[in-house]
């Protein structure tokens, strides 16, 4: 496997929306999925994917989040904050945690092809593989690729070239496009965003404070 160092910062608009610190976004898409002359490949079947989710399905707080694989304040999110509510809420089952795509787009070709990687990698060997999965698409945010697409998936049990397929085809686009289109309707603006029991976190950076006072409230108030 390609060995591949931390990622680097990608060029993003980065704005302050009230509650949000991040990449902005939110619109309809800027792109279309078909270009004329070109024959769209046919989507991968059983879509749409369900919301990957860990921690305990059950749990009476929900963390929700909202992410585009491009955006670099997504990256500084999963390398900085995930990882502290992992140990601290997922590993006992306190919260259910789901993961939410929303291309921004911050990049078009990648934010789009990174988010058909890791719902591949779902389709195939579930949700825990996606976590891992998409924790790795993060760190190597920089090299972001179809070679990269395949080459995370070490370990994992699935097919690197049915993932980089997945990619670049963007066979799980409906279950992407789907996803963003429900957070555009729950009031997402940007990402990342998080949501506790519905309520949006309200941060002017991204940090693992706030994420962890809102859990503790809703615990409280359940």
């Amino acid at each position: 496997m390609t060995r591949f160092t931390r990622r680097s910062v990608l060029s993003a608009t980065t704005v302050a929306l009230g509650a949000l610190a991040g990449c902005a976004g939110g619109g309809s898409e800027s792109a279309e999925t078909e270009t004329a002359g070109t024959e769209t490949p046919t989507p991968a079947p059983g879509q749409p994917l369900s919301t990957p989710v860990a921690g305990d399905p059950e749990a009476d707080v929900t963390v929700a989040v909202y992410e585009d694989y491009a955006c670099p304040h997504c990256a500084t999110y999963s390398e900085s904050v995930y990882p502290q509510i992992r140990e601290n809420y997922l590993t006992d089952g306190t919260i259910r945690y789901e993961f939410h795509d929303f291309p921004v787009p911050v990049n078009e070709e990648v934010s789009w092809q990174a988010a058909s990687a890791a719902r591949a990698v779902q389709d195939n060997v579930g949700n825990e593989a996606f976590f891992t999965y998409s924790e790795r698409l993060f760190a190597n945010q920089n090299q972001l690729g179809p070679d990269t697409y395949a080459d995370l998936t070490e370990g994992l049990d699935v097919d690197g070239e049915t993932v980089r397929a997945a990619a670049t085809d963007e066979l799980y686009r409906p279950t992407v496009s789907g996803d963003r289109d429900a957070g555009i309707d729950r009031g997402v603006q940007g990402t990342p965003t998080v949501f506790v029991n519905d309520e949006q976190v309200e941060w002017s950076e991204i940090a693992y404070e706030p994420v962890r006072s809102a859990i503790e409230a809703a615990r409280s108030d359940g």
